[in-house]
């Protein structure tokens, strides 16, 4: 699943800049709850607990809630706000969001009605996959690496106000000299 939000992730920031798709503050609030969920699980590699399985199911939940909204948006448009991004396999990121957090939490919730909380369960992976466990730490690594470039090209984006998808507002502020009170 780590890896999967990886790809995701990567996915969304080729887009942004390859493409050129800036996303909008909607699309960044569904970055975070990704991260959020991503994070949730390295914590449960590191020492499964069911809190780290519900923090990982309210972002999750955070993200099913924020892509809803978004694609109900672009469904019925406001007036002069088309909407702005390319289809991946036919579906738009929010649509896919939507389909993401709908698999994140039926997989969690399979996984403890099945597993449930065993601290055994985690172990025997790490312990029975060694592979496993050196791919699920290249993904956590992974993660924290885009975290960390999102958070800067958020910066760019959005300065440190509002977030609008009119451009990178530091770069656009630093060459039309409007840094002066």
């Amino acid at each position: 699943m780590l890896v999967a939000i990886d790809v995701v992730i990567t996915a969304a920031m080729v887009m942004q800049f390859a493409k050129g798709e800036l996303p909008c503050p909607l699309c960044l609030l569904q970055r975070a709850a990704l991260f959020g969920v991503g994070f949730a699980l390295m914590q449960n590699f590191r020492a499964f607990s069911h809190r780290n399985t519900g923090i990982g199911l309210l972002f999750a939940l955070l993200l099913l809630v924020v892509s809803v909204r978004q694609t109900l948006l672009d469904i019925v448009p406001r007036p002069d706000h088309a909407y702005v991004g390319s289809a991946v396999f036919g579906l738009h990121m929010p649509v896919w969001s939507v389909v993401i957090a709908t698999v994140i939490i039926a997989a969690q919730a399979v996984a403890l009605a099945l597993f449930g909380g065993e601290r055994r369960v985690a172990r025997l992976h790490v312990e029975a996959f060694p592979a496993l466990a050196r791919v699920a730490d290249f993904a956590a690594a992974y993660l924290i690496v885009l975290a960390l470039l999102n958070l800067g090209a958020v910066v760019v984006q959005c300065g440190f106000g509002a977030c609008h998808t009119d451009g990178y507002k530091l770069i656009r502020l630093g060459l039309d000299g409007l840094w002066a009170p």
